[in-house]
């Protein structure tokens, strides 16, 4: 299974299957082990805990490259997986929590897969409060699931750096997804310098959700320029991820994403900015 949403009726009924593993995906930005704590107290019956900065991000480096949450060596995120009990025959399933102001983290994780090579990858629709509202329980029970082989296959297309967002054809749209105060530079809670990257428009990744659901394909299509020629960053390349789910959603497939975003691209301050 291929598509990116699943129900929370699916996933009742097969959670519990042996190829299916279940990822929580939930964090806070500026509570590190927020997101532990949460998974620690009650998660979905046989999930497993992925850490955006432990798990699924590479070191900050001094100098700011690659942005807060860099991507990881394909060597360790294989090790991540392998460690996890993912195998490249699982069929993935990431829940975060639309309620808590979130619900870009599960996207995160499909994304990440998905530029791994990993096309069995889906995202809970309405994550953990969809799963409660049709019932499903939650468990404290931390499962260890026997270690298996992941072996990344990269899609290195899917990707663009900083010198490639500069280098970018007239044709390309360049897409800021976070709020609308922090692409005008009104405010920036999180990084050195506010505003966004000249040319850039802003399509706020959070405008895809309705009730912590995802709207529908024809409103996904809505929201974006007419073209398959779209480049997608954020602050740190994660919240974009929610944008390129609802591109994915709304049929459009050649999404690219700059990973370091907005925070790599002002680690450079030759770099110009826009307010």
């Amino acid at each position: 299974m291929t598509t990116p949403l699943v129900e929370a009726a699916w996933l009742l009924e097969h959670s519990s299957d042996g190829d299916v593993r279940v990822v929580d995906t939930r964090f806070t930005l500026g509570k590190p082990d927020h997101g532990r704590a949460v998974f620690d107290a009650g998660h979905i019956p046989g999930a497993v805990f992925a850490d955006l900065e432990r798990d699924l991000s590479a070191p900050v480096r001094p100098d700011r490259v690659g942005g807060r949450h860099p991507i990881p060596t394909v060597e360790q995120l294989e090790a991540v997986f392998t460690r996890l009990g993912i195998s490249n025959q699982h069929q993935v399933v990431a829940y975060d929590d639309p309620s808590a102001g979130t619900g870009f983290y599960a996207p995160h994780l499909w994304w990440l897969l998905r530029y791994l090579g990993h096309d069995q990858v889906s995202v809970l629709n309405g994550g953990l409060p969809a799963w409660l509202a049709a019932g499903g329980s939650l468990e404290t029970e931390q499962r260890v699931y026997p270690r298996t082989s992941f072996v990344a296959r990269l899609q290195p297309d899917m990707i663009v750096d900083a010198y490639a967002v500069q280098a970018r054809t007239a044709s390309a749209v360049l897409i800021d997804s976070r709020a609308p105060e922090r692409y005008r530079g009104d405010v920036e809670p999180l990084d050195r310098k506010a505003g966004h990257i000249p040319g850039a428009i802003n399509v706020n990744w959070a405008e895809g959700l309705r009730d912590g659901f995802w709207k529908s394909a024809e409103e996904q299509r809505a929201r974006f320029p007419e073209t398959d020629d779209l480049i997608v960053y954020c602050g740190s390349g994660v919240s974009a991820a929610g944008n390129l789910l609802a591109l994915e959603l709304g049929g459009i497939t050649q999404a690219k994403l700059y990973p370091g975003s907005w925070s790599d691209w002002i680690s450079d301050d030759s770099r110009p900015v826009e307010r």
